[in-house]
Order: C-alpha cells, then structure tokens, then sequence
C-alpha cells in the first residue's frame, strides 16, 4: 500500500510543479511583453534598427553616413523630485523644461526625454546620477561636408526615413544596400560651381543663382546648386527657401537659350540656309504685335548671326518656318513638354500654350510663353550637341556611355556645335570663352512675367556651355535671377555681361580637375545646310 500511495504523491507533486512554472511564464510574458508594450519601450527596443548606406560621391568621399546615437526614457516614479530632475535633464540635453515637467507628472510609466543624443550628450546625462534612467540605440544622419550639395542630397526623419532629395528618392536603395551607394556627384566640381555661382551672385546683386554641371554622353550630374542655401548669410534668404532644388523642383521661362531647339530643327528639317539673310532691324510684326531685339541690331543678319547675336525677331521667322505642329512635335521628342524623371523626387510639369497659333511659335522660338526646369533643359540640350542621341539624367555613377535613341540627325548635332561655338567666338557668349578648351554654347536674358506680364529689367540671365566642343563631354548651365548692372559692365545685366562670364570661370575651374587636355583655340567650322 506504502509504494503506490508514494507514486501517486510524486505524480500530484509534479503535476504542481508544472502549473506553477506555467503560471511564472504567463506571468512573466504579461509582464515583459504585454505591459512592456503599454509603455512603449520593450517594443521600441525590440525593433531592428535599419540600416540605412553611405552616400559617397563618384570619387568614394563620404556625404552621408548613420551614427550611433540614443534615445533617452525615464521613468518619473523613479525621481525623488520630478521637478529638480527636468532641470538637471533639460540642461544636460538642452530640451525644454517646461515639457519635461509636464511629462514626468503625467499617467505615464515612462517619458521620452530626448531623442538621437550623441555620445557627449549621453555622457553628461550619466553623470548626472539620475534613476530610472534607460538608453534606446538609435542612429542620426550625418553630413560631412555639411551644406554641400545640400538641396541635392536631402534629409531624413528622425526614425531614418528620407524626407527630401536623394535620400527619399534613394530610400529603398539605402534600406537595402549592402555597402555605400556611390553617386554620380563629384564634390570637387559642386564646390567650383556653388563657389563661382555664389560670387557672381553677389556681385550682381542677384536674388538667386544656380548651375547644373552635366556629363552629355553618361547622363551624369556631376554638380547642382541652387543659391543662396542653408550656408548663405542669413540677409541673403529674404524671400528665398534655402532648402528648395530650384534646379529641378522649379521652372522657368529660361530665354534665348532656347533658340537651339529652334535652330536645330530648322537644320533637322532644312527650312533655312546659315547664310540666308533675315531682315530684324524694324522688328518683326505677326498680328498685332511687333517682337522686338533687346539690343540694336543691324537692319539684316544671315541666320548664322542671328543666333550669335540672339536676335528675336529674326528667331521668330526662323520658328515659322517650322510651324506650330512640328515645333511642339520636336519640344515633346526632347522631353521638354513633360515632367523630368531621375532620382531626385523633386520635379515640376512644364508650362506651355494650350492654344499654338503662331503668335506662340514664333514666341516659344525664342524661349518665352513656354517654361521647364533647368534639369529638363540641359537634359535636351545634351541631345543637341552629344551625336543627336537622347540621354536620361541620372545621380548615380554611370562611367559607361549611355546615350541612346537617335532623335536628330549627327549631322545636325554637328551643325548646332559649330554654331555655338560661333556664339562664343563671335557672338554674345564671348566672355564665356575659356583659352584652350574650345567652348560653345548659348545665352539666354528672359524677362521676368510677373502676374501675367513681362517686367523690363527684372532678367533672369542664363549660359549653356559646352566643352569641348569638337567632341563634347562636359555641359555646363548656370542662371542669374535678378542680376544688376555695375560700373564693370556698363550698366548691363544681359547674360553676355552677367552669365557668360560666370559659366567661363566655372569651365576655366573645372576643366582642369576632370582632366580635359587643353588644345590651340580654333573657331570650328560651320557645315552649310544644303
């Protein structure tokens, strides 16, 4: 009788030891994860951070990495006096104390203190000797080269999600990269243009000033500014968001740079001859309106010299020819009637007439009554110079050539390089010229339309440069917004006076750093179009 009565009591024995160790581990999971959620701290600290990759620029310098940081909690019950200990916190991580006061004396067991402290922060928290304390990993952005590149780059949240520019266009890139994501961005080339773009802007004593630098046969945006930035003295930032990508996220009635789309079509079609004269002296009348040239011009000039000397009224005759269908047909075909796609997340539609008649050919030939960003423009005018061959913007590193559809003939490629550099050496871009690297390009004086009606000398001053211009790689854009004459030039704030010599110092810095062998100045000869 004594054996099995010992069994049965080793059985209920064991039987009450499983209930109660099951008991324990409900308990403990009620309080471990069931409670630790109301307070919101076991969850936080269970979530994998995750891990966000470098940006580097195309030559591997850092521009953007994830520090370690913390979030610090406390737990208010914890503090002897909840008013003494948001003092002590708020000087220590500089956060407000009014707030701490009010969140340590509320319903909660536990109070976000303060959120991505750096490791200096945290070491002064510590020493204050504070209960009840508790540290959540966390990481931070961090910009080496601080305002370089800025509106170009972006930023992210605080749970290291990106908000604007590369790093929201890049995000799911950056989530999932396994090393550094190399962009097409060379830091050398953005700190000669931001620095050049700067200096013109001041001298000028314009609102704004941007550039775009542009590898014509990869795609590639070496350089983009928009200034003044987050950098720029503070009396400068009237009226301007400094965080704003002006070069891709605004658009603009950008002027007579313009005019090459006019003249390549007129070259792609052969409806004019370089050395057909045009009569501009008197303006040229279409309706009941006069276009008129912003400086006095000879009675009559050959097509050639229309463009050198940016003529209006004879662009318009030259855009005529063409007609309103074909010439909206081949702004479409550049891309310049849609919205620019590339990384960046910032774009912006073009604006152009719903009604072309001829009023808007003639008037959308010389880059008026029609606007785009200044990325869908240099975009397009990669296409005119580079072979004829359509190109897609990119922020990535792209080495390889990466031009593709034929969209205008070689020839008239070939054609439209040796005019522009006809414009530098013989034109309104001559201020542009840089010795020994034979650059070609346009410029472009637009007047401001202000609610509905252009503004005499409110300009927004424009150059597009190419080099070299025999074989182009290299594009280069800037803009002036606003520029005013000075003693040095006259008076005058055209763009042969303001823009092309800002685009030549960009060049003349530049060229040099991306390894472009100087040659003997020549003047490329113009094939005649038969």
């Amino acid at each position: 009788m004594a054996a099995p009565m010992i069994q049965r009591r080793i059985v209920i024995s064991a039987g009450l030891l499983v209930m109660a160790f099951a008991l324990i581990g409900i308990r403990l999971v009620d309080v471990m994860v069931l409670k630790g959620r109301v307070t919101g701290v076991a969850e936080i600290a269970d979530k994998p951070l995750p891990a966000r990759a470098d940006l580097l620029d195309r030559n591997g310098q850092l521009l953007a990495r994830d520090l370690p940081v913390a979030d610090l909690y406390a737990q208010p019950a914890a503090f002897e006096d909840r008013g003494e200990a948001a003092s002590e916190l708020a000087r220590a991580t500089a956060m407000n104390e009014g707030r701490l006061a009010l969140e340590f004396n509320g319903k909660h067991k536990y109070a976000l203190v303060a959120r991505r402290l750096t490791p200096d922060v945290q070491d002064r928290v510590m020493q204050l000797g504070l209960p009840g304390l508790e540290f959540d990993p966390a990481e931070k952005r961090y910009y080496p080269e601080g305002f370089a590149a800025v509106q170009v780059l972006g930023a992210t949240d605080p749970d290291g999600n990106g908000v604007a520019g590369l790093e929201l266009g890049l995000d799911r890139t950056l989530k999932g990269a396994s090393s550094g994501v190399q962009l097409s961005l060379d830091m050398r080339i953005q700190y000669a243009l931001s620095h050049e773009i700067e200096e013109a802007r001041k001298k000028f004593g314009a609102k704004a000033g941007g550039g775009i630098v542009l590898d014509v046969r990869t795609g590639e945006i070496l350089a983009m500014a928009s200034l003044p930035d987050s950098g720029s003295d503070p009396s400068a930032l009237e009226g301007v968001d400094p965080r704003r990508n002006r070069m891709a996220a605004d658009d603009y009635e950008l002027g007579s740079v313009f005019k090459l789309f006019s003249f390549a079509l007129a070259m792609e079609d052969h409806t004019v001859r370089l050395d057909e004269p045009f009569s501009v002296g008197a303006g040229f009348k279409i309706g009941r309106f006069t276009i008129h040239d912003a400086e006095h011009l000879p009675p009559t000039l050959t097509a050639r010299d229309i463009l050198a000397l940016s003529s209006n009224a004879g662009t318009a005759q030259i855009a005529l020819r063409s007609g309103a269908e074909r010439q909206r047909q081949f702004l479409a075909r550049l891309g310049l009637l849609s919205a620019i796609r590339s990384e960046l997340p910032e774009h912006q539609s073009p604006l152009y007439p719903s009604h072309w008649g001829e009023v808007e050919t003639a008037t959308v030939g010389f880059g008026h009554g029609i606007s785009v960003t200044p990325l869908a423009f240099v975009t397009a005018a990669a296409t005119i110079v580079n072979g004829g061959r359509k190109i897609v913007p990119t922020f990535l590193k792209r080495p390889d050539d990466a031009r593709g559809e034929q969209l205008i003939k070689p020839e008239t490629s070939a054609t439209m390089r040796g005019l522009m550099r006809y414009v530098v050496t013989n034109g309104s871009g001559k201020q542009a010229d840089v010795p020994g690297y034979d650059v070609g390009g346009k410029t472009g004086s637009a007047e401001k339309n202000l609610h509905g009606r252009y503004v005499a000398h409110r300009l927004l001053t424009s150059f597009c440069g190419v080099f070299p211009i025999d074989n182009p790689r290299y594009l280069v854009f800037v803009m002036l917004d606003e520029p005013h004459g000075t003693k040095e030039t006259h008076g005058l704030a055209l763009a042969g006076w303001t823009a092309a010599p800002l685009a030549g110092k960009v060049i003349a810095r530049i060229a040099p750093m991306l390894g472009m062998p100087t040659s003997t100045p020549i003047v490329t000869a113009t094939n005649e179009n038969p």
